[in-house]
């Protein structure tokens, strides 16, 4: 008589088999079936409702939509499983930052792994859209494409409150603003500006600043990966993503992105001096796409899978 090994149900769940997730799934997002609550980061506003009132950098984030990856050339793509990902998509101006949240609160203390499938492109170059003539790009050579050179950064990022207000990041930087490959992976050394901050007169922000870390210095590289952009912009691969923090320790754990690992222990996490009211087991998650040139830029997910240990 034979017996069957012992085998996670999940597994068995097509959707959930190409993950690996911690003990307990808090979130899967499949954005074949809607957006699932992940949103537009929109930043405060006052107390009449008066969206004049919005920080000038954060007015215009841009609402991430359900995508077919539909193209110029190729018709529609499709997301990795099915038909539709979740796009995050830049404007066509050098310094804008399209952005996604996904709001949360926690129930526990642990690990949290956040895993993804993603891909991220430049706007494809058409007879119509002079992305092809925009700067950044380099010389085709039938291998190498410009589009790779006109793609800036995307992030992976937290907001998280247990008394102490604190975000993990950790950001893609393909290109710096000088339009340079540097295929690295980076964090902030100092907490995201907030609208408080804006409001007392600490400092002011124009349209197009990186709301993360406004200053290209206070951003330190912790390891450099070269992705799959496959050539042209309209080819889609998929690339496998998976980070762990410890809400325990409000530290970060690990990045592994395809099959490299990288040791985030030693990634500081800064935390802000002050207090936030009404935040108490915030755990918000937001992605963000942000162009170096005047060409649009996409982050497309496939689907997301949030797991704790709690």
């Amino acid at each position: 008589m034979t017996t069957t090994p012992y085998a996670d149900p999940r597994l068995l769940d097509p959707r959930l088999a190409k993950f690996n997730p911690l003990r307990r799934i808090l979130v899967h997002d499949d954005f074949n079936s809607g957006t699932h609550g992940w949103v537009e980061l929109i930043g405060n506003h006052d107390e009449h409702g008066d969206l004049d009132t919005v920080d000038e950098h954060m007015s215009d984030f841009r609402p991430p939509q359900l995508s077919s990856c539909s193209f110029f050339d190729v018709g529609t793509h499709g997301a990795m499983s099915g038909t539709y990902a979740l796009k995050v998509a830049t404007r066509p101006v050098t310094g804008h930052t399209g952005v996604a949240i996904r709001r949360l609160t926690m129930s526990g203390r642990g690990k949290v792994q956040f895993e993804t499938y993603f891909a991220y492109k430049a706007e494809a170059a058409s007879a119509e859209n002079g992305a092809a003539t925009a700067p950044g790009g380099g010389r085709w050579d039938a291998n190498n494409h410009p589009s790779e050179q006109q793609f800036g950064a995307f992030t992976v990022a937290t907001d998280i409150c247990d008394g102490v207000r604190y975000h993990n990041v950790v950001r893609y930087l393909n290109t710096d603003l000088d339009h340079r490959v540097r295929h690295q992976w980076v964090y902030p050394t100092v907490p995201e500006p907030t609208p408080r901050e804006h409001f007392e007169g600490k400092l002011k922000l124009e349209r197009t600043a990186d709301f993360t870390a406004p200053n290209p210095d206070d951003w330190k590289p912790f390891g450099e990966q070269d992705m799959c952009f496959n050539e042209v912009p309209t080819k889609v691969n998929w690339h496998y993503l998976r980070w762990v923090i410890d809400t325990s320790t409000r530290k970060n754990v690990e990045l592994q992105v395809n099959d490299v690992v990288h040791d985030m222990s030693d990634v500081p996490v800064p935390p802000y001096d002050e207090e936030y009211g009404s935040l108490q087991n915030l755990l918000n998650f937001y992605v963000s796409v942000r162009t170096h040139t005047d060409v649009r830029n996409f982050l497309y997910l496939d689907s997301v899978l949030i797991s704790v240990d709690w």
